[in-house]
């Protein structure tokens, strides 16, 4: 499964990232930007620089992994969106399942 944030301070980005691979919740975070995003907030349109993260993890650890970023991410209403991809790289998802907690030994 493949998860995407953003989030409008820079540092806040390999923070949140780090708290996610440190419990073995993904297995690897691409932090890309800034953005520029353009978006309603509060009746006004917002025109603001943000990052973006593509995140990678087990479709088992999903719910536990977008639950968690949640509870840490600054925003009221983070963007918080997954999708599984159609087609991967085999070894990829061997390293992705070895570097997870769904199969790392406590």
């Amino acid at each position: 499964m493949r998860v995407l944030f953003t989030t409008s301070e820079p540092s806040d980005a390999p923070n949140l990232v780090r708290k996610l691979l440190e419990k073995r919740l993904i297995g690897c975070g691409n932090i890309v930007g800034p953005v520029r995003s353009l978006y309603w907030w509060k009746g006004e349109i917002q025109d603001d620089q943000e990052v973006v993260v593509l995140m990678e993890t087990s479709d088992e650890l999903i719910a536990d992994a977008i639950e968690y970023l949640q509870s840490i991410h600054p925003y009221e209403v983070p963007k918080i969106i997954a999708w599984e991809p159609t087609d991967a790289l085999p070894i990829y998802v061997e390293w992705l399942r070895n570097h997870t907690k769904s199969t790392v030994p406590s």
